[in-house]
């Protein structure tokens, strides 16, 4: 979308008490309501962490243009499950890997702590 944020978001799962209000699938639907429409081809996804298999499938049935993540998910992520991206969309990944690992294991810890 000529380089403009068209959504943001955040994963909502605990806060709606909805396991699928992952942040690719509020980024999807935030970005279908702004553009009117349910193809995301000419949008990029940006991620902390490699989607899972149910934001993946999203992704096909949205036919996102591209996906960019930082970390792996080596158990949930789309590529340990196999699950297979719309045929178009490009996937770049490793992108600030240490940085992104290093986030998420702050973010957890501090959850942890906090319970």
């Amino acid at each position: 979308m000529n380089n403009q944020i068209i959504a943001r978001a955040h994963n909502l799962v605990e806060t709606l008490n909805d396991v699928t209000a992952h942040a690719e699938m509020q980024a999807f639907t935030a970005a279908s309501d702004y553009l009117g429409g349910k193809y995301l081809t000419d949008c990029t996804l940006y991620v902390t962490l490699e989607p899972c298999q149910m934001c993946a499938g999203a992704s096909y049935w949205a036919q996102l243009g591209k996906i960019v993540y930082g970390a792996s998910d080596l158990t949930r992520g789309f590529k340990a499950t196999n699950i297979k991206l719309h045929p178009k969309t490009k996937v770049v990944s490793g992108v600030l890997n240490e940085e992104c690992s290093l986030l998420l294991k702050q973010f957890f810890i501090e959850k942890r702590n906090l319970n």
